[in-house]
């Protein structure tokens, strides 16, 4: 089951936009009931208002660098999947070629056909579920030919090429759980947004118990919140993002082995 929190449905300059209307409203909602408040209970001004803003706003903060260390180590970890899944097929085609035909033909046919789908599910989302679809049969048709090798290739051969092979199978396993289950859970999105909610809201609501904000300040706030939570949310994309991640290592195998053929 896919574990793909809700705003990957939402194209990420609306993500922003909301973001930014959602911290501005509850600025606004705070300051008003802030007002409200000062102007019919007037011990409510020597409340210690500013400590309890300090803390939300530091909670809120934990929260931010929490779920921004969560986003950046998913990234990272999308990145070194793709060159270690370009390795391997590297190392299964360099042992391919170490066979007779026809099975090195074969093998390495079957070999650039994967590579070509894995680029094409990467840069094409739409055709992702086909592209895992006929990676997998790949991987099949690959081990077929290698449990139907006879004598005439030897053991430790066979053994190279297998250990190759279930190299990238497993890379395949890895790469398909961090786009589908790897990813920030749509629980922790509604706590951060929650508490951006309400942290916003309390300075809101200190700035009209003060009875003076600035229009300034509000939207430098809103910005700078909403670009961090927009960032963090892009970063846990695994495609369609702007700081996507490369397949340059996939793309130079690519033209390495079609030059080879």
């Amino acid at each position: 089951m896919s574990n793909s929190p809700i705003l990957d449905s939402i194209p990420i300059w609306l993500v922003f936009l909301i973001t930014a209307a959602i911290i501005v409203l509850s600025v606004e909602t705070g300051y008003r009931v802030g007002i409200y408040r000062a102007r019919k209970y007037e011990r409510e001004r020597e409340a210690p208002i500013d400590s309890m803003v300090g803390s939300t706003l530091g909670l809120l903060a934990f929260m931010l660098a929490f779920t921004f260390g969560m986003a950046t180590t998913r990234y990272d970890a999308r990145k070194a999947f793709v060159v270690d899944e370009a390795n391997a097929i590297r190392a299964a085609d360099l042992r391919a070629q170490l066979l007779k035909e026809p099975q090195r033909g074969g093998i390495r046919a079957l070999l650039r056909e994967y590579v070509d789908v894995r680029l094409e599910g990467a840069s094409q989302p739409e055709k992702l579920p086909q592209a895992i679809r006929r990676s997998e049969e790949i991987q099949q048709m690959l081990w077929a030919y290698l449990t139907t090798m006879g004598p005439e290739v030897p053991p430790p051969d066979r053994a190279a090429l297998a250990a190759s092979l279930v190299d990238v199978i497993n890379l395949h396993t890895k790469r398909l759980n961090a786009v589908t289950q790897n990813r920030i859970y749509s629980a922790i999105w509604l706590a951060l947004y929650s508490l951006a909610v309400l942290a916003m809201g309390m300075l809101g609501y200190r700035a009209g118990m003060a009875s003076r904000r600035s229009a300034v300040a509000i939207t430098v706030l809103a910005f700078a919140f909403s670009a961090v939570l927009t960032l963090i949310n892009d970063l846990d994309r695994p495609r369609q993002s702007l700081v996507g991640v490369s397949q340059q290592p996939i793309i130079e195998l690519r033209n390495r082995m079609h030059a080879s053929e």
